[in-house]
Formats: C-alpha cells, sequence, structure tokens
C-alpha cells in the first residue's frame, strides 16, 4: 500500500500539539478511572509519550516505514519491544497513522 502521508510526516504532524495546554485540558476530559487518555494522545502528546513514539519510528526499517499502515499486530509488538516502548501507545499511535492515510488517500482520489 502506498501511504499519501509518510510515518514520519505523521509523527511531524503529532509533534506540534506536545504538551500543549489545550491538548491537557482534553486530555482531561477523555481520562478513565486511572487518569490515562491515551485515545487523546492522538491529539495532545504527552512529551514522554512524543519521545517514545519517535524512538520506535527511529528503528524502523525502510520497508516497514512504506508499509506501516498496513503492518500487523506481531511487527508492531516487535518494534515496541525492540524500541524498549509501551506497546500499547505504539498500537494506538499506528492505528492513527493508518486512519490518517486512509483518509488523505480519499480526499486526493
Amino acid at each position: 500500500m502506498t501511504d499519501c502521508v509518510s510515518i514520519d510526516q505523521y509523527l511531524k504532524k503529532l509533534a506540534r500539539f506536545v504538551d500543549d495546554a489545550y491538548g491537557r485540558r482534553f486530555r482531561r476530559q477523555f481520562e478513565d478511572v486511572r487518569g490515562s487518555s491515551e485515545l487523546a494522545m492522538l491529539q495532545a502528546p504527552t512529551g514522554e509519550e512524543f519521545g517514545q513514539l519517535e524512538k520506535a519510528v527511529a528503528i524502523m526499517t525502510a520497508s516497514e516505514k512504506q508499509n506501516a499502515a498496513g503492518l500487523g499486530d506481531e511487527t508492531v509488538r516487535r518494534i515496541a519491544d525492540d524500541a524498549g516502548i509501551d506497546p500499547g501507545l505504539f498500537a494506538i499511535f499506528m492505528n492513527g497513522y493508518a486512519l490518517e492515510s486512509k483518509t488523505t488517500a480519499r480526499s486526493r482520489a
């Protein structure tokens, strides 16, 4: 699958909102009983979350980056494990990327 938005471009898009004050208020709206708001991470990641995502994207091979929207769960888990990051966080990021790629592709069609 050829993606219209690269995984690196998607990561840069998230970088704009790292530790954003509005984003922190937004995230509080989606907190669970543990105070976690993983799904809101796609809109306003914390500095720690973004650092983890940068590590994972940095170790991806060129082939994995080119086919990022179609990577399976096992590959996503392996990349997260190799990067030493939270696999759930990386899975959410990769799912968000896949949705962004499909949306971008449809809007350009």
